[in-house]
């Protein structure tokens, strides 16, 4: 439906006055050292992953049981294997 360019004109100083009258709420800003920091843990715990992953491996090739495993990272032997055995496969 075409507008008239009265109506445009309208709808254009409407947004240009919410443009104008805009003021940020600070409750909606992120902390950038906060968001630095979980950044930097998530990476941390990605790292730690990898090298957990990495020592399974090398665990399961020498011979290592399934149940010396979770005895190790603090779980079951049953939980380890169905959390890494596909990513140590």
């Amino acid at each position: 439906m075409p507008r008239s360019v009265d109506e445009i004109l309208q709808h254009a100083d409407e947004l240009a006055a919410r443009f104008e009258d805009y003021e940020p709420d600070p409750s909606d800003e992120l902390d950038a050292g906060a968001v630095t920091l979980l950044r930097a843990a998530i990476h941390e715990r990605s790292q730690a992953e990898r090298h957990l992953t990495e020592a399974i491996r090398a665990a399961r090739t020498s011979g290592m049981s399934w149940s010396a495993i979770g005895t190790l990272v603090g779980t079951t032997g049953e939980a380890a294997r169905q959390r890494y055995s596909g990513k140590v496969a």
